[in-house]
């Protein structure tokens, strides 16, 4: 079980690196990185207790692989799920046949009517096995897993990427390419 210090850590880098560097007064580049000396400092002058060990720890345990440091080891990001405008440079991807998502039931009526976008963030999240979709639907609730035809929908010019930590993202899921398979 994760320590609650690195888990409260996790969640406040989530909010300053994926939705809002502001409240921090933090602005991260183009492709959402932040120097990290100036992330701690920024974290510590808004109480934050926070040191690089720390923060290192964050990055290797997180069991999500949500953060990762730049080849230097000077700047940190999130490897996904962003609301602010980043462009994590992401190549094109070649998806599995299927992939997966995760929802709730409440949740259905729209997404069997839209198909699923990305709401708040930038591209929709999609796992490549059902377990991990199961994971992420019971965060809200009794999870509902969607199976994704990706291979057809990449044979009609979709695109899929491929973040750091193994997510697939895709900007819109079309509800003719979605199957529930589990309620």
């Amino acid at each position: 079980m994760e320590d609650k210090n690195i888990i409260r850590l996790s969640k406040r880098l989530a909010l300053v690196l994926r939705h809002n560097p502001d409240s921090i007064g933090i602005t991260l580049d183009p492709a959402g990185w932040v120097p990290v000396e100036e992330l701690l400092a920024a974290l510590r002058a808004h109480g934050t207790r926070v040191d690089r060990p720390l923060l290192e720890r964050v990055v290797a345990e997180n069991n999500k692989a949500r953060y990762a440091f730049d080849e230097t080891g000077t700047r940190i990001r999130a490897s996904q799920g962003h609301s602010v405008s980043v462009d994590l440079g992401l190549a094109v991807a070649e998806p599995p046949e299927t992939l997966y998502h995760g929802t709730v039931a409440a949740a259905l009526p729209a997404i069997q009517r839209e198909g699923l976008r990305p709401m708040r963030r930038h591209a929709v999240h999609l796992s490549a096995n059902r377990e991990t979709a199961v994971t992420v639907g019971a965060r809200r609730g009794k999870p509902v897993v969607l199976a994704v035809a990706a291979a057809e929908m990449v044979a009609v010019g979709h695109e899929f990427q491929l973040s750091a930590n193994g997510v697939w993202l895709t900007p819109h899921v079309p509800a003719d390419y979605l199957t529930v398979t589990s309620t």
